[in-house]
């Protein structure tokens, strides 16, 4: 095995490349919801139709155009601030864009030029996709092999609190000092990433990619990445896993509201359920998942994981022929939130394990973007129509199914070793890298 596995318990979250991550994953999830539910309820406010409202989502669609750019944060040296190191320049420039592009967000007026808010949001959208960039490479190269497992948990816990703080905050001072004091004021959530780098200065494990001049270098920049990753063993099915193990998750999420509605849920119940049941249980299970992969491994916790977001689109269907229980959607929403957590762990540690060093942003650009690509084509495509031509209990049924090849595939790969062979310089242990317990 070439990842190693640390021992469980708190010890590993109070190191402090974990507690690193945690900063980091607050700056990642804010920007994410400055364009999303705050926008929205912001365009509501000022009166702009539901049609026009769901055309802004437009904005998350840049996250997945990542690969197109991430090259130039692993290849181009910035100018002055490249003094500081390939990661700690990039980390303070995508920074200051962000703050700029949430700080334009805030000066727009929706109802009197609806075109600048739209062009304000992209802007949001493709400066927030690169400090993500930016932030995935840093927390890659910052944290140690055993680290993997917890660290991505810690990261996930920044982002969900950082993006719901960020929503909360602008919400409560949007109602009292308005929204372009309360988009202002939530710029500030980007600091916590810049001060990361600044404190702990360049990771110790960034490689350089290998000095070429000239049109060499830019192409090396770019191919480099693609070449190095399809000349492993089995690239091609280890890419076919991460297109497809979310697809069952993607496509039973997106109607889940719509099954709420349906079984005539009220707000307040949806709210307490679903809000409030489901962010405890997605925390819990990303506490749940940094044990699991500390004391199983990647291989066995990421099957786990897996097996878990399979049966969680199940329980959706056990309420959906239940009908209206609350007890039922407690559980099915806890169960789901719980699997998510722990998949949220032990599959983006795989996905970072699997980065070569010289490429961290490229690659896991490339790798986070592939993830969700299909799941989202097939949901924004027939989700919808498939719920109407087949029912709640039914579809449900068929995204647990749609589930199976993801995990059967990543069981074979565990069997005939592939899940060890694919792993990238990210999840193999060199000097220091092991923690002596």
């Amino acid at each position: 095995m070439t990842v190693a596995v640390g021992r469980s318990g708190l010890r590993p979250y109070v190191e402090k490349e974990p507690i690193a991550a945690f900063l980091l994953g607050i700056s990642s999830g804010f920007p994410y919801a400055m364009i999303g539910a705050t926008l929205t309820t912001r365009l509501a406010q000022d009166g702009i139709d539901k049609k026009t409202i769901t055309a802004f989502t437009l904005a998350f669609f840049v996250y997945n155009l990542k690969p197109l750019w991430a090259w130039a944060v692993d290849g181009v040296r910035l100018p002055v601030l490249g003094a500081l190191g390939q990661r700690v320049s990039w980390m303070l420039l995508a920074g200051l864009l962000t703050m700029a592009a949430v700080a334009n967000l805030a000066l727009v007026d929706p109802a009197a030029n609806l075109g600048a808010t739209v062009t304000a949001a992209l802007l949001v959208g493709l400066a927030g996709a690169t400090f993500d960039i930016v932030i995935d490479a840093y927390r890659i190269e910052t944290l140690k092999p055993y680290q993997l497992g917890v660290g991505s948990g810690m990261t996930q816990y920044g982002w969900r609190i950082g993006s719901v703080a960020a929503g909360g905050l602008a919400l409560v001072l949007a109602a009292r000092v308005g929204w372009s004091v309360a988009y202002l004021a939530c710029a500030s959530f980007a600091l916590p990433a810049m001060a990361v780098a600044l404190v702990m200065g360049e990771p110790t494990r960034h490689r350089e990619p290998v000095a070429r001049r000239g049109a060499a270098e830019l192409w090396a920049s770019i191919a480099g990445p693609f070449i190095e990753f399809f000349r492993r063993p089995g690239a091609i099915i280890v890419l076919a896993f991460i297109l497809l193990h979310k697809i069952g998750d993607t496509l039973g999420q997106l109607v889940v509201r719509l099954l709420f509605d349906d079984l005539g849920y009220s707000n307040d119940e949806i709210a307490l359920y679903d809000v409030g049941v489901g962010f405890w249980a997605y925390l819990l299970g990303i506490f749940i998942g940094g044990a699991l992969y500390a004391r199983l491994g990647l291989r066995r916790s990421v099957l786990i994981s897996l097996i878990l977001m399979a049966i969680s689109n199940a329980s959706f269907a056990a309420l959906a022929a239940a009908g209206h229980s609350n007890w039922g959607m407690a559980g099915a929403i806890g169960f789901e939130n719980i699997a998510s957590g722990i998949g949220g762990v032990t599959v983006i540690a795989y996905f970072s394990a699997l980065c070569d060093l010289r490429f961290t942003a490229a690659q896991y650009a490339l790798i986070s973007a592939a993830a969700s690509a299909v799941g989202r084509l097939l949901t924004g495509t027939s989700a919808g129509w498939l719920v109407e031509q087949m029912g709640y209990v039914n579809f449900y049924l068929l995204t647990t199914i749609a589930a199976l090849p993801g995990v059967l595939l990543f069981w074979w790969m565990a069997r005939t070793g592939l899940v060890d062979e694919s792993i990238g310089s990210a999840g193999t242990a060199g000097p220091g890298d092991v923690r002596k317990d």
